[in-house]
C-alpha cells in the first residue's frame, strides 16, 4: 500500500470495531476512501462496501481493493502483472517531469513507469482488471520514490530505494463483495441505500490531489499541463474542495450528513483540524446519540521531520510530535451506539 499522509492504517483495527456489531453483508460507505485501506479492513469482517473517492487515483485504488473480488480476479492479475514486468524500459513525458525537470524517481524507474503505463493502454483489460494492473504500477512506483511519502518536494539525494530497479506484484486481493463510485461526497451519500457510513474528509488546507499529484496523473495518463518545482498538476490550483476551507467546511460537512440515510455515522477527525469537536458533536447529534473516543496519534511526517527552509536547513522546532485523532460513533438507537463505542475502546 502507498505511503500516504493521513491514512488510518494504525486506527483500523478500531474503526472496524465500531461496526463489527453489524450483521454479515450489511452495506458500508466509505465516503472518502483515499487509499481504501478502512474499506478493505471492513470488507475483511464480511461488510460489504462501497468506496467513493472524487480522486481518480483513489477511485481506482477502491476498484482495485474494494470492488475486486480475490477469487475472482487474482490468476488473471498475476498474468497481466507478469507481462507488464517484461516491458522494458522507454523514457516519455513521465521520465522528463517526475525524474529530470524534479526528482522524485530515479530515470531508469522513470522510463520503466512511461512503457508499463503506455503498455496498459494497449491491452483493453476489462475495467477491474486495469485497476489492479494500474495500481500495481503504482506501489511499484512508490517502493522506489525518492520523497519522504508526499509528492510536494523530493530529497536532495537520492533515496537508497529510488536506486532499486522497479518491480511490479499483484496487489493483495481480498475476497468478497464491494464496489466504488467517483462522486462528491454530496452526492455519494445522497444515492447510498445502506446501513452505515464512514466519514474521513480532509480536516486542513492540505489538497490529498496536491499531496499525490503523480497518482492522479499516473491513473488518468492525461500529460496535463504542470507548475513549480513539483510539477504539480494545474488543476492542484483551479479544482478547490470546500473541505479544504475554514469557511466553508461546516456547511460543506452539514450537507453529507443531511444527504445520508442511515443508522449508523462513523466519523474520524483530526484534533487539529478545521472543526472543533463540540462542533462536530453538535452536528452529529441530530443523528443520534454521540460518543466520541479521543485517539493518541503520531503527527504528519512534516512533524517528525522537522522546520526547514527552501535550503534544506533546520530552522525551527516542531513545538508536539503527537495529536489526537478523534473517533464519533453515532447511532440513532443509543444502546448501539453505546455497544459499538465499548467495541471501538476494547480494539483500541
Amino acid at each position: 500500500m502507498i505511503k500516504y499522509l493521513g491514512s488510518k492504517r494504525l486506527l483500523t483495527r478500531t474503526i472496524a470495531a465500531t461496526l463489527s456489531d453489524l450483521p454479515p453483508g450489511a452495506r458500508v460507505l466509505d465516503v472518502f476512501s483515499g487509499t481504501s485501506r478502512v474499506g478493505q479492513a471492513l470488507k475483511q469482517i464480511g461488510l460489504q462496501v462501497t468506496a467513493n473517492d472524487h480522486n481518480a487515483y483513489a477511485h481506482t485504488i477502491a476498484q482495485c481493493y474494494i470492488g475486486a473480488n480475490k477469487s475472482e480476479w487474482e490468476a488473471e492479475a498475476t498474468r497481466v502483472v507478469d507481462a507488464l514486468n517484461a516491458v522494458g524500459p522507454r523514457p516519455g513525458w513521465f521520465t522528463e517531469n517526475y525524474c529530470e525537470k524534479a526528482r522524485f524517481f530515479h530515470p531508469d524507474n522513470g522510463a520503466r513507469v512511461d512503457a508499463i503505463r503506455d503498455h496498459i493502454d494497449t491491452m483493453d483489460l476489462e475495467p477491474t482488471l486495469r485497476a489492479i494492473a494500474l495500481i500495481s504500477l503504482m506501489e511499484a512506483a512508490d517502493r522506489v520514490d525518492s520523497t519522504t511519502g508526499v509528492q510536494m518536494a523530493y530529497l536532495k539525494s537520492w533515496a537508497p530505494r529510488a536506486l532499486k530497479p522497479l518491480k511490479l506484484r499483484v496487489p493483495e486481493l481480498i475476497d468478497g463483495e464491494g464496489s466504488a463510485t467517483q462522486l462528491e461526497a454530496a452526492e455519494a451519500a445522497t444515492i447510498f441505500r445502506g446501513d452505515a457510513a464512514y466519514l474521513d474528509p480532509p480536516y486542513n488546507q492540505h489538497s490529498y490531489r496536491s499531496n499525490y499529484h503523480i497518482w492522479e496523473t499516473l491513473v488518468r495518463w492525461d500529460r496535463p499541463e504542470v507548475y513549480g518545482i513539483a510539477r504539480k498538476r494545474i488543476d492542484c490550483k483551479t479544482e478547490k474542495s470546500a473541505f479544504n476551507s475554514r469557511p466553508k467546511i461546516q456547511a460543506a460537512f452539514q450537507e453529507v450528513l443531511n444527504a445520508l440515510t442511515v443508522d449508523r455515522i462513523v466519523v474520524s477527525f483530526n484534533n487539529e483540524g478545521y472543526l472543533a469537536r463540540d462542533t462536530i458533536e453538535t452536528m452529529l447529534s441530530q443523528h443520534g446519540s454521540v460518543h466520541t473516543l479521543a485517539l493518541d496519534y503520531k503527527r504528519y511526517v512534516g512533524a517528525q521531520i522537522g522546520i526547514h527552509n527552501l535550503k534544506g536547513e533546520r530552522v525551527g522546532k516542531v513545538s508536539h510530535t503527537r495529536n489526537k485523532e478523534l473517533l464519533f460513533i453515532v447511532d440513532a438507537d443509543p444502546k448501539r451506539a453505546a455497544n459499538a463505542a465499548r467495541n471501538a475502546e476494547a480494539a483500541s
